[in-house]
């Protein structure tokens, strides 16, 4: 599988963005979707993943703000982020994995997009 992350931008702290990710090649409802960020000097962080039946597991310095959801029609999968914080500004990217649990460990997933740009204003 091919994966595309879009809708990154600049937003002021309290707005929203919904970041995508198309996926192509192999049978895109059989994977699992991660979710994961990554700001300056620090290392790549899990955001959220959503499983193969669309179960979700989210970090808990997102829960309540940020929501996934997939769309197997589309082969997209979507990361909803609202009240958005400075905090949040980092590259995110989207992967993919052949397993059927929302996992948190991004070594679990075996395909990456290639990052979009978020960055939150004060």
């Amino acid at each position: 599988v091919q994966l595309q992350a879009s809708g990154g931008g600049l937003v002021q702290a309290g707005g929203s963005l919904r970041l995508s990710c198309a996926a192509s090649g192999r049978t895109f409802s059989m994977n699992a979707m991660g979710w994961f960020r990554q700001a300056p000097g620090k290392e790549r962080e899990f955001v959220a993943a959503i499983s193969r039946s669309s179960s979700t597991n989210y970090a808990d310095s997102v829960k309540g703000r940020f929501t996934t959801s997939r769309d197997n029609a589309k082969n997209t999968v979507y990361l909803q982020m609202n009240s958005l914080k400075p905090e949040d500004t980092a590259v995110y990217y989207c992967a993919a994995g052949f397993f059927a649990f929302p996992v948190v460990a991004p070594g679990a997933y075996d395909t990456w997009g290639q990052g979009t740009q978020v960055t939150v204003s004060s």
